[in-house]
């Protein structure tokens, strides 16, 4: 039993957010705690003396081997693979590598729900948080969405709920994590820079329910056809322990535990009284687009498999408000609605961002391409876009999609802007939704965001709006 106190030894790989967090958790608790990192030492230096005074001690990927038969484990960022060099030196003297949220399991007392999938977790997670809140749970809220899981872990009670957004990469390092509700929400081309195929990338979705027994739920998408094989009585039935609470945009499907009739969220209880429940219209739910109304079904049914009275859940969706980068208005000028979903890093992303309004819509979008192809973007594009305004280093294989909508180039967000403004008339869209990741012109998604509502706010004022 690893008990991650004063009895071990810890290297922690990557100097990141999570790995900050598990040096300053592991210290905190009293075991001997390495670090390391294969970026540039110039680029470590805040990382390093941040460690260093917490009493941990940086050590280089190449000296490493003195220090490794002393490790009783490794806690990997999610950020690093595990076919890095680093991994495969720890590895070979037998020294067991877990991941952040691994860790964070095993020293968590509270229950927690697990949310992933590749558009949607940081709403469906946030919204989880507020719907439980506001049912009077006590509940935390981390992981991919922004704050480590492990530093939420600390002071929970057995009494508390840890609500996690959960990406691929850190499910590809569990052993023992095992959330009471575990969240899918959909499965769609990302990542394939790191993944060999898409069935590679949703066998690590899939880790998400591998641990869980039947008093556990999983809550699944069935409009999804590859998390709709998993359902039972289709696919592979035995993979899966857990109570499945299934959810459609559709109209009621035999094994749907929540469904649209008339317009109107519908919940099938699972225990109790059978008669269906209608919780709210979707016209009620204060989030765009259809995929949203998935998101809040995926959310509803973690409430309720939490313990939450249906009859609070309705308020407490429509008390809830869009996070930051997603879908988010930012102004109006002129008559053109600016939106900032900077957080869309992939084309299934853009997709449903260009479904989720009924104007016109000039796309800004581009970045740095994650091995994903555009095909499907430009279709959707085709059918939605009146003109799009490409940034960054895949600009031109997302034009090569771009059939008959206009294409335009920009060298920086400001420049975009600019040109979608000139591009848009009085009741269109003006829609920032990159489907890539920020790093060739951006620190982070947020920073993109942050640039685009920075070019708006200039643009507002120009205008003496």
């Amino acid at each position: 039993m690893m008990t991650f106190d004063a009895r071990e030894t810890v290297l922690v790989i990557g100097l990141g957010k999570s790995g900050l967090a598990s040096v300053e958790v592991l210290r905190s608790r009293g075991a001997t705690v390495y670090a390391t990192d294969e970026k540039p030492a110039v680029e470590l230096a805040d990382a390093i003396a941040t460690i260093e005074a917490q009493g941990a001690r940086f050590v280089a990927p190449d000296a490493l081997q003195p220090i490794v038969g002393a490790l009783s484990s490794a806690i990997l960022s999610p950020g690093v693979p595990l076919t890095s060099a680093v991994v495969r030196t720890v590895q070979a003297r037998n020294v067991p590598v877990l991941g952040e949220i691994e860790l964070a399991f095993r020293l968590c007392k509270a229950p927690i729900v697990a949310v992933t999938g590749t558009k949607g977790k940081s709403t469906t997670t946030a919204l989880i948080g507020h719907l439980l809140r506001e049912c009077g749970v006590s509940v935390r809220v981390g992981g991919n969405i922004g704050n480590p899981l492990i530093k939420e872990v600390p002071e929970m009670r057995a009494t508390d709920w840890l609500v996690a957004e959960v990406s691929s990469f850190q499910l590809e390092t569990i052993r023992a994590f095992k959330p009471r509700v575990s969240v899918l929400l959909n499965i769609a081309p990302d990542h394939l820079d790191r993944y060999h195929s898409m069935d590679e990338y949703a066998e690590a979705k899939f880790r998400i329910f591998a641990n869980q027994s039947f008093n556990d739920f999983f809550v699944g998408n069935l409009d999804d056809e590859r998390i709709a094989m998993l359902e039972t009585g289709r696919g592979e039935t035995t993979r899966m322990q857990s109570r499945q609470l299934w959810f459609t945009l559709h109209e009621r499907h035999d094994n749907a535990t929540m469904y649209l009739q008339g317009g109107a969220i519908t919940y099938a209880p699972i225990a109790g009284d059978p008669r269906p429940v209608k919780l709210l219209d979707r016209r009620e739910i204060p989030l765009a687009g259809a995929h949203n109304v998935q998101n809040v079904m995926a959310a509803l049914l973690a409430a309720l498999a939490v313990g939450c009275d249906p009859a609070r859940l309705r308020d407490a969706v429509k008390t809830f408000r869009p996070m930051p980068h997603r879908l988010e208005p930012v102004g109006e000028i002129d008559g053109v609605l600016y939106v900032d979903d900077s957080k869309s890093t992939n084309p299934g992303s853009v997709v449903a961002a260009l479904f989720a309004f009924d104007r016109p819509i000039v796309l800004i979008a581009g970045g740095r391409s994650k091995g994903t192809d555009f095909i499907e973007l430009g279709v959707a594009a085709r059918h939605r876009a009146k003109a799009m305004v490409l940034i960054g280093e895949a600009a031109a294989e997302i034009a090569e999609h771009a059939g008959a909508v206009p294409v335009i180039r920009a060298g920086s967000m400001e420049d975009a802007v600019a040109k979608a403004r000139g591009a848009a008339a009085a009741g269109d869209v003006v829609l920032l939704s990159p489907g890539c990741a920020s790093f060739d012109m951006f620190r982070s998604a947020e920073h993109r965001g942050e640039m685009f509502v920075t070019a708006v706010r200039a643009l507002h004022e120009k205008a003496g709006a």
